[in-house]
């Protein structure tokens, strides 16, 4: 029996791991043994607890409370708190996702004591190295054993970089793979898309009309931190409300809110924009299969916009998920008024292909098998 370590700590990656876990117990129960850790750095009970209650994820062996804090004294806790647990059990492995502190922090551990790091999402790159995200995620890339990037783009951008030349062997003498396994949270998408109306009333609780609303989120730093930029959005998110006649939901995660409110503005947010608490995974769902267009600063929310082939506007300057892009499905409009008025246009006047560009719902058991090869 292989024991694995996965290692969570922000909303997105308890999601992720619903489909790691599905998988273990539905198709590898026999062979794999999932423990879970939690950091801590999503703490509030509506951005972590509800995912582990919605999503049937087995509540977590081990939880840090790192909290919020600092990046390095956030990540320090962690790395200290995952050494402690590595140290006082054995592990074949850790599964770690994406790109936050908890990756970082993981990453970091397990190496320096010789345990297999295994990185789902590895490979995307945004190229701004201004990200915290990025940095994560690079160094993540660096010290994993096996690399599980979502799409092509990402295979092609560690092939760039030296990873499939590169002479690094790990613990062993093992060298390093690379694998095209698709995306986990395809997997999901498909799995939970269906029975969503089931869990959440969201749409008639809001008074919506299906194909008839925006929605839009804003969490990170550089757009909620600045007030020109986080203006600039919301006055777009206003002009177009009340120009289309369209109402706009604007789940607020708890950090953002506090900014807003304690801000003073020169935006005056109409009734039209609906401010609501943060979504839990099937509210989040729903709201994005009946959404006329999405509008996100969030990567997971664009890959999930395009799941479920609705547009959408990404208020970043970059993106690391480009096959959107390049397909016409997403445009790049940053926090920049005009650029965010014409992109809405854009997208919704005229037609958007959504071709199948993120593997075949079946990434987690892929995962799972290359990870028992490999040990």
């Amino acid at each position: 029996m292989h024991r694995i370590l996965t290692i969570i700590g922000a909303r997105p990656q308890i999601i992720k791991a619903a489909a790691i876990s599905r998988a273990v117990k539905n198709v590898f129960a026999d062979q794999i043994q999932e423990c879970i850790l939690h950091t801590g750095q999503h703490y509030d009970s509506n951005m972590s607890q509800v995912f582990f209650d919605e999503l049937g994820i087995p509540q977590p062996n081990y939880n840090l409370g790192v909290g919020s804090g600092h990046h390095g004294s956030q990540t320090a806790k962690m790395i200290a708190g995952i050494e402690e647990v590595l140290l006082s059990d054995h592990f074949d492995g850790i599964i770690l996702y994406g790109d936050t502190n908890s990756t970082l922090a993981g990453a970091v551990a397990a190496s320096k004591l010789h345990v297999p790091v295994f990185h789902i999402e590895a490979g995307l790159r945004s190229f701004n190295m201004s990200m915290p995200e990025e940095v994560n995620r690079i160094v993540c890339d660096q010290l994993a054993s096996i690399c599980f990037a979502p799409t092509q783009t990402a295979v092609d951008n560690l092939r760039h970089e030296g990873f499939m030349d590169s002479r690094a062997t790990f613990k062993g003498g093992k060298h390093r793979r690379v694998c095209n396994c698709g995306d986990v949270m395809y997997d999901n998408s498909i799995y939970f898309a269906s029975m969503a109306h089931q869990h959440s009333s969201i749409i008639q609780n809001l008074g919506l009309t299906p194909n008839n609303f925006i929605l839009a989120t804003i969490h990170r730093d550089n757009n909620t931190d600045t007030p020109e930029r986080l203006n600039a959005i919301l006055q777009a998110l206003t002009d177009i409300s009340e120009q289309d006649h369209i109402p706009v939901v604007l789940p607020l995660h708890p950090r953002t809110r506090k900014i807003i409110e304690s801000r003073p503005s020169t935006v005056n947010l109409p009734e039209s924009i609906r401010i609501v608490p943060p979504a839990s995974f099937f509210e989040i769902i729903m709201l994005e299969q009946n959404a006329r267009i999405v509008m996100t600063d969030s990567g997971g929310v664009q890959k999930e916009a395009f799941f479920f082939e609705k547009p959408c506007v990404i208020l970043r300057p970059e993106t690391e998920w480009v096959e959107i892009v390049d397909h016409g499905a997403g445009i790049i409009a940053d926090a920049d008024y005009q650029q965010i008025i014409s992109a809405y246009h854009r997208l919704v006047d005229h037609p958007v292909h959504f071709p199948k560009l993120f593997g075949d719902a079946h990434a987690a058991e892929k995962i799972l098998q290359t990870i028992i090869d490999y040990i």
